[in-house]
C-alpha cells in the first residue's frame, strides 16, 4: 500500500490529499528515509510524521484494506513516540489554543466604531 494512502487509512491525516502534501513537504519519514507519497509500506516499517514541534513515531502492525474506524486503529498502528515529546506537543497545542482565544475578535463592527468615536468625542 502507498504511504499516503496508509496515513489516510489509519487516520493520521484527514484526507488523502493532505497525506500526499505531507509527503511532498518532507514531513514523512519511513525507516529513517524521507519518502515520496508513492513509496510502499509493509508490516514492521516505522513511520515518523512531523507535527510541529516534534516528530511522532509509529510502527506498522498490519495493512488495512480501506479506511478504518477510529476504534480499529490500534490494531494496525502502534505509537512509539517518547512520552516527553508527546508532553511537549500537548503543551504547545494548549499554548496555541490559549493564544487564539486571547487574540482580538477581528475588526470592530460599525456599531463598535461609532461607540469608540462617541467616546473619543469626534
Amino acid at each position: 500500500m502507498r504511504i499516503d494512502k496508509y496515513i489516510w487509512c489509519v487516520r493520521l491525516s484527514k484526507t488523502r490529499s493532505i497525506a500526499t502534501k505531507l509527503c511532498n513537504a518532507d514531513k514523512v519519514v519511513l525507516n529513517d528515509d524521507l519518502v515520496k507519497s508513492a513509496k510502499s509500506v509493509k508490516v514492521g516499517d516505522e513511520i515518523s510524521l512531523k507535527y510541529n514541534p516534534i516528530w511522532r513515531n509509529f510502527k506498522i502492525l498490519d495493512i488495512p484494506k480501506s479506511r478504518l474506524g477510529a476504534k480499529l486503529v490500534p490494531e494496525y498502528l502502534e505509537e512509539t513516540t517518547e512520552a516527553s515529546a508527546l508532553a511537549t506537543y500537548e503543551r504547545v497545542q494548549k499554548e496555541n489554543k490559549e493564544l487564539r482565544q486571547r487574540s482580538g475578535k477581528g475588526r470592530p463592527t460599525k456599531k463598535d466604531r461609532r461607540d469608540m468615536n462617541r467616546f473619543r468625542g469626534s
